[in-house]
């Protein structure tokens, strides 16, 4: 998971990716809050003890926070700068109180569960109709992180696993399709705006 977000970051990074496309600085900070998250959570599953719980927790909303105004911005597509700024900072507003809240008031797991699915519930609703009624030449990419995204849970199956485990699991070839979407969806928006300058240079 961690060598593939170093690899979309470089990929981001380099010649191939477009220097034109317009949602480019939050796919280049995309793999570095991803990468934050993973190694809290290594830590935490190698070693719990109170620091480390809280660190995967104030971590893991923080990245659902910044992929839910990503997601808000790129379905929209906002381009002004100004109402980049009025659909994050409620999102920034509303992730700052929690990480404070469970870092200096309560530690409650089942509270940060809810807020956590909430969000995610909700990033997932909006690709989810996005992929239905938008012409996205990859839309199918996105029906298959949408689906096997983890919002299912079941207890473990003979001390074994459980839906937590499989998803660890899952977000390895996950991460790489999404990824792959997000290339493609550059690919996309680069070409559709140079078909657009090119309309406009001819009129």
């Amino acid at each position: 998971m961690i060598v593939y977000h170093h690899t979309a970051l470089n990929y981001m990074k380099s010649k191939k990716a477009n220097k034109k496309f317009d949602f480019k600085v939050f796919t280049e900070t995309g793999p570095k809050t991803s990468l934050i998250t993973d190694g809290t959570q290594q830590i935490f599953h190698t070693r719990d003890v109170d620091i480390t719980k809280r660190l995967d927790y104030s971590s893991a909303i923080a990245v659902l926070g910044f992929s839910l105004i990503v997601s808000i911005l790129r379905i929209f597509d906002v381009q002004v700068e100004a109402a980049r700024v009025m659909v994050s900072a409620p999102v920034l507003a509303l992730v700052t109180i929690h990480v404070l809240y469970i870092n200096f008031y309560k530690l409650d797991y089942g509270w940060n569960m809810i807020v956590c699915v909430a969000i995610r519930v909700a990033q997932l609703f909006l690709w989810a109709r996005w992929a239905v009624v938008s012409r996205h030449p990859s839309n199918w990419k996105l029906w298959v992180v949408v689906i096997d995204s983890e919002i299912y849970d079941f207890p473990p199956y003979g001390s074994y696993f459980d839906a937590h485990s499989i998803w660890h699991l899952a977000t390895v070839p996950l991460t790489i399709r999404w990824w792959s979407f997000i290339r493609d969806d550059a690919e996309f928006r680069t070409s559709s705006l140079f078909k657009k300058s090119k309309t406009k240079a001819k009129v």
